[in-house]
């Protein structure tokens, strides 16, 4: 998705579309400002193309892949929206013939639009090197992710937000106790999701052995004192947004003692992970989940 041609687009071009994607401006005012780039030479397919997600391009990790079985499960969440449902995936290479034994398992957490095909990809690679990996979609109560992002966004932002964070913890749990867990649980999470990883971490200080949160924004700071589980933080230089909220939080996380790393990826937009939209940064992401298999291996194995 690095194209040349991706890569001349002007910065103001995925700092609107970081707007339009969290809701700060509508997708009429987004476009009309693409459309302001045209006395540049942009045309309006390239601009697009560039920016919104291609998931055709982006599979890694195949769903026929025979090291990997994936299937769906529901989950109980008496405190969120009554049942949950998420993608499973369970690695089917070990070379360990005992189909009890324990595995190391891997909550993985979407953005503000659903379980797209990019997370449940995701959820994928990690079973690909020996996790068990859960994503859950907060779209289940709506009948799902409804196959693109823009109605995924707007289903989203009809949920209450309280009940969605409840539907995450129950899904922790649920996975932590699942019949192959080691008990030790990670969670990987994006935007959205990254804020869900921080919030898992402060909300219950015994759930998670290990959270990633890649560009996600802390839990609320009367939260942040319960945060025990070390932390591998992804932050891109170019988001602004989630950025202005990392002083503070290190400030909490060094006066509690928490164990963490911050990386600051140089020249990275918000969403640089995600391999089917124009933020794609091949070389920053590659270190980022290098460094997340690394880091994940050490705690939750």
């Amino acid at each position: 998705m690095n194209s040349a041609q991706t890569n001349h687009i002007p910065q103001e071009a995925f700092d609107w579309y970081d707007e339009y994607a969290h809701g700060l401006i509508d997708r009429r005012t987004f476009i009309k400002k693409l459309g302001g780039l045209a006395a540049l030479g942009f045309s309006m397919s390239v601009l697009t193309s560039a920016l919104l997600p291609n998931y055709a391009v982006a599979e890694q990790v195949s769903f026929n892949d025979e090291d990997i079985k994936a299937t769906y499960e529901e989950f109980d969440s008496p405190e969120g929206h009554g049942k949950g449902r998420g993608y499973l995936v369970v690695p089917q290479n070990n070379n360990n013939t005992n189909k009890s034994a324990k595995m190391p398992v891997v909550l993985v957490i979407h953005e503000n639009r659903g379980l797209n095909p990019y997370i449940k990809d995701v959820a994928r690679r990690l079973a690909k090197v020996g996790f068990i990996a859960f994503a859950p979609d907060a779209l289940f109560t709506l009948g799902g992710y409804p196959g693109n992002d823009d109605e995924g966004r707007a289903m989203q932002k009809t949920l209450d937000r309280a009940k969605i964070q409840h539907d995450f913890v129950a899904a922790a749990y649920f996975l932590k106790a699942y019949a192959n867990s080691n008990g030790k649980l990670g969670a990987v999470g994006f935007c959205f999701g990254g804020y869900m990883v921080n919030y898992l971490a402060a909300v219950d200080a015994d759930l998670l052995s290990a959270g990633v949160p890649f560009y996600g924004t802390p839990a609320s700071a009367e939260l942040r004192k319960n945060i025990k589980s070390p932390l591998m933080i992804h932050l891109a230089e170019l988001d602004k947004r989630v950025n202005a909220t990392w002083p503070e939080y290190e400030q909490d996380l060094k006066a509690n003692n928490v164990e963490y790393t911050m990386h600051m990826y140089r020249d990275a937009n918000h969403g640089f992970h995600n391999d089917s939209t124009g933020r794609y940064d091949e070389p920053n992401a590659e270190l980022a989940w290098q460094r997340t298999i690394e880091f994940l291996s050490k705690n939750v194995r």
